[in-house]
């Protein structure tokens, strides 16, 4: 896809996902950047790959660099158009102008991003898995990014109950997740007892926490919250994820005895972007490991994926003995709504 077609596409994403802000940003800059405004434009004009959202993403790598100026108080103009919600093209080019070495650093790495929201179906299907399962659990996380979903268990899942201080203050909990929920949500509470995650590049919270921040969009207040909580959460518990192929270093983990747990491996968003190598060989361990699992020791695999349809496809597979499958509902890929609604296969 050509850059131009490119901001197009992923502006009317933003747009349908729920962020008109980024939206507009992205919608101008594509309009309006021509190569002979300076290295910044011609670098985006003429970028080598695929610059849309399936390949490199650079119309979100432009829109990060640029709310990271926001979040830094380094640009007050562009802070106060933000504010307004309508910033205009021409004071977006001199943005730009003014800070193109910012903004070039930004280009050379891809959006980082860790989408608390999409915990809502992790813990409905966890709970979902307790209800077949007793055993507490061990999670393992494919393409875990900062690893801020491993920490879903310490999350509070109220579907559209209450402001988030009146649940805050009921739950004493600062990480809270409140999607529009159609369907029953499993009545059965889970146990995690360990957890780990695996992604190619995984992000250094201690250094990089801003760069998340930066690519959450800005004008959606509640998720930016509910990830600034649950950075910091992740202070008091770190989440632990290996800087490796997801592949290997599932094999590995498989490879382990975990006698008395369950073992919940999962990702969310994440299997589109593996190679085709990668994707079959986690396949292949997960087929050899569940043939190995029983009642004692089962494993189970939750996805949350893309498949053409509307949102993404929730999916739950368990190896203790015998291989069931269900198919769990959809989701939003943000995690702003849910359709719950399982069905064996």
């Amino acid at each position: 896809m050509t850059p131009r077609a490119a901001f197009v596409d992923q502006a009317r994403s933003c747009r349908a996902l729920g962020s008109e802000l980024t939206a507009r940003v992205i919608e101008q800059l594509g309009q309006a950047l021509q190569p002979e405004q300076g290295e910044v434009a011609r670098r985006v004009l003429d970028w080598p790959g695929d610059a849309s959202s399936r390949g490199d993403s650079v119309p979100l790598r432009l829109a990060g660099a640029l709310h990271a100026l926001v979040l830094a108080q380094q640009d007050e103009p562009l802070a106060l158009a933000y504010a307004d919600g309508d910033p205009s093209a021409d004071l977006l080019l001199g943005v730009i102008e003014r800070h193109s070495d910012h903004i070039m650093r930004w280009l050379d790495s891809p959006p980082q991003t860790n989408e608390v929201g999409r915990a809502a179906v992790l813990i409905a299907a966890a709970r979902f898995l307790a209800g077949l399962t007793p055993l507490p659990l061990e999670l393992l996380e494919l393409g875990a990014s900062a690893g801020l979903n491993l920490n879903f268990h310490r999350y509070v899942l109220r579907p559209d109950q209450g402001t988030d201080a009146e649940v805050a203050r009921a739950d004493k909990s600062a990480v809270i997740l409140r999607p529009k929920w159609r369907g029953d949500l499993p009545a059965a509470q889970f146990q995690v007892a360990a957890g780990a995650g695996v992604d190619l590049r995984p992000v250094d919270l201690a250094a990089n926490a801003d760069r998340l921040l930066a690519y959450c969009w800005p004008d959606q207040g509640e998720r930016m919250q509910r990830l600034r909580a649950a950075l910091k959460l992740a202070e008091k518990y770190p989440p632990q994820v290996a800087a490796a192929d997801a592949a290997g270093w599932l094999q590995a983990q498989l490879a382990r005895p975990a006698p008395g747990h369950c073992r919940m491996v999962y990702h969310t968003v994440a299997w589109q972007y593996f190679p085709t190598k990668t994707q079959a060989a986690c396949e292949a361990a997960l087929q050899l490991a569940g043939s190995q699992a029983d009642r004692d020791a089962p494993l189970a695999h939750v996805s949350m994926e893309a498949d053409g349809g509307s949102g993404a496809a929730l999916r739950l597979r368990l190896w203790d003995g015998q291989m069931r499958e269900w198919a769990l509902g959809r989701a939003d890929f943000h995690g702003r709504w849910a359709d719950w609604a399982p069905v064996s296969l």
